[in-house]
């Protein structure tokens, strides 16, 4: 009989990025990034010092989430 894993935070392999470049990424100001974390609808997959790092994947869906309002 198996144990059940403890969910990752995020997948092996996923892309990190900063708030700055995930920003780009989506298209809108590096502000919009961190009113998204505020809101609850973005959250750090992770941190390198003092900097947040951000998947691909969750800023797209958060993108996603706020343009369909």
């Amino acid at each position: 009989m198996t144990r059940p894993t403890a969910p990752r935070p995020y997948a092996a392999g996923a892309t990190l990025v900063t708030g700055v470049l995930a920003a780009q990424e989506a298209g809108v100001a590096p502000a919009t990034i961190r009113k998204w974390v505020q809101l609850g609808n973005l959250s750090a997959a992770g941190r390198q010092g003092r900097t947040h790092l951000y998947r691909l994947e969750d800023v797209f869906a958060a993108e996603r989430a706020t343009r369909r309002r």
